[in-house]
């Protein structure tokens, strides 16, 4: 008997392709490897530029966040959709991220371990092609970027429900890190456990933070459980793994590292839950066009001192964005102010007002002027 030329297995009862889809198609293959080829001969051009630069000490030398943030900004002003902004936004973070790693990757601390928010953080303002480094602290990170061990740190410094983390602030006091960056993260906490069943919960692993933000929840669908808080979400998550009727709050990528199931989720109590992190460095970089400056500011105590040191900014134009006082550990009840203010610190704007407060301040030490978040 002749054998069939028709092909035989699975999937040979598939219909035809229309020839419309089949055009449709290969015109996407096409653009396929246009962009292919487009990224490639960036590469080459960043590569090029790197070269330009001459022979730098590391990874850390070749990377400008300002320049970063003015080519992002141009993709969103360019988006006619149909994807959002975010999503280009991201696209564009890993090219950049992917044809600065030609040179060598940047090493990037943040609270660890592995799954945490701010290792999230990190991802979106540095892309993937980087070499994390998970702390066991907010301190540490501070210390590993001072040292120079990390290029760059990421840590939390506000929350849109609980408020400022007020570790992350008292570092500035001592540290001399400087701020080269922020980033804005929409959090989701997720309720997780080994065996994903609510009725099994006896009690909760989770940073403080994530607790605050999930208190009325907590309080509805878990009344009397045991909540227990951990130096961070990914080890609430990694110490709910070990036993059936524990769980964690934390977000959804510590329950992929760390095996979990999801019992619940989101359930933050506000729906615009969001962190912002701060990007440490160790030099000021200039400006990008849209920038913020953080400062830090030791007021003389004398009448009408605050008033005298806020005045210039208005004057001049400067929006304010946050001011807080923390005890300024210069003596009993001396306080510094934390102040964050639109514009960089080399506008002229900036170096009127900064001159014009010099007589009613101790210390002006300036912690960053830096790009504004992008989407």
């Amino acid at each position: 008997m002749a054998k069939s030329n028709k092909p035989s297995g699975p999937g040979t009862d598939a219909p035809a392709l229309s020839p419309d889809l089949l055009a449709l198609r290969e015109r996407i293959d096409g653009i396929d490897r246009a962009i292919q080829g487009l990224i490639g001969e960036r590469a080459q051009f960043a590569g090029q530029v790197g070269q330009a630069k001459g022979k730098l000490a590391a990874a850390v030398d070749y990377y400008r966040p300002e320049r970063e943030a003015q080519v992002l900004r141009r993709v969103v002003d360019r988006n006619d959709g149909p994807l959002d902004d975010e999503v280009l936004v991201r696209l564009f973070r890993e090219i950049m991220s992917a044809c600065l790693a030609q040179q060598e990757p940047l090493k990037i601390g943040f609270l660890g371990p592995e799954g945490t928010h701010s290792q999230q953080a990190v991802y979106k303002h540095f892309g993937h092609s980087i070499h994390g480094l998970p702390l066991s602290s907010i301190e540490e990170v501070f210390q590993e970027v001072e040292a120079g061990a990390a290029d760059f740190g990421v840590v939390p410094v506000e929350n849109s429900t609980q408020g400022t983390i007020q570790s992350t602030l008292d570092m500035f006091l001592t540290s001399k890190v400087k701020i080269c960056g922020e980033v804005e993260l929409r959090v989701h906490q997720h309720l997780l456990s080994r065996g994903g069943r609510i009725e099994d919960v006896e009690r909760v692993y989770s940073h403080p933070q994530s607790f605050a933000q999930c208190k009325a929840w907590l309080r509805e669908h878990l009344p009397g459980v045991e909540t227990l808080p951990v130096s961070s979400n990914a080890e609430a998550a990694r110490r709910a793994r070990n036993a059936d009727d524990a769980a964690a709050i934390a977000g959804a990528s510590a329950g992929s590292v760390y095996g979990l199931k999801s019992v619940a989720g989101p359930i933050e109590d506000r729906p615009d839950n969001t962190t912002r992190f701060l990007v440490l460095g160790r030099e000021l970089f200039t400006t990008s066009g849209n920038d913020r400056t953080s400062l830090l500011i030791f007021i003389k105590d004398q009448p009408g001192a605050l008033y005298h040191v806020l005045q210039p900014f208005a004057k001049h134009g400067l929006s304010m964005n946050r001011i807080e006082s923390r005890p300024g550990h210069t003596g009993r009840w001396q306080y510094a102010f934390f102040v964050d203010i639109g514009g960089h610190v080399h506008d002229e704007a900036m170096c009127r007002a900064l001159a014009e407060v010099a007589d009613f301040v101790e210390e002006v030490k300036v912690l960053g002027s830096y790009p504004v978040a992008i989407v």
